[in-house]
């Protein structure tokens, strides 16, 4: 069983294709993408952790639809587009907290404007293609190849950006 985090996938959204520039020539196409990079990672046994705006749409149908054709247990961090209802009638689980640590990781939906423990790095979302600085760390789909990346990747960065920064 292995752990991989990812973030703002915007299934169904139409918009986002254009707002980020992603290579998609629709919903439907950008949407299988998604799917296959996914599940060529994850297995069925794994977890995702998922750091918000996950599908935008309230279709209930459509959200089934998604979430039947990826691999592993999701676990999400409500983002500012999900329909929190709908994902946990699919079947995913939907944390109460707007952010929660895993060792040296703040996960969040949201990046931390202010990261007041210097043992921790903010893993977020949110920001889609956009930089970020400090002691944070993006990862929307539109920066990691539309796929989730195992934790321990995060990990061994965070390491490295508390490292340098002492």
């Amino acid at each position: 069983m292995q752990t991989y985090i990812t973030s703002d996938n915007h299934f169904y959204h139409k918009n986002i294709i254009r707002y980020c520039n992603r290579p998609f020539s629709s919903v439907k196409h950008m949407n299988e993408y998604m799917v296959k990079k996914w599940n060529d990672v994850v297995s069925y046994d794994d977890i995702v952790v998922h750091l918000g705006d996950f599908a935008l749409t309230r279709n209930y149908t459509e959200l089934k639809n998604i979430r039947n054709k990826l691999k592993g247990c999701i676990i999400l961090i409500k983002g500012n587009h999900d329909n929190v209802r709908n994902l946990k009638k699919v079947g995913i689980s939907v944390l109460s907290n707007s952010y929660f640590r895993i060792g040296n990781l703040l996960l969040s939906h949201r990046p931390f404007v202010e990261i007041r423990n210097n043992n921790l790095v903010n893993v977020h979302g949110h920001i889609h293609n956009k930089k970020t600085n400090g002691r944070r760390i993006n990862v929307c789909v539109d920066v990691t190849e539309f796929k989730p990346v195992k934790i321990e990747k995060y990990f061994k960065q965070a390491d490295k950006i508390l490292e340098e920064s002492k």
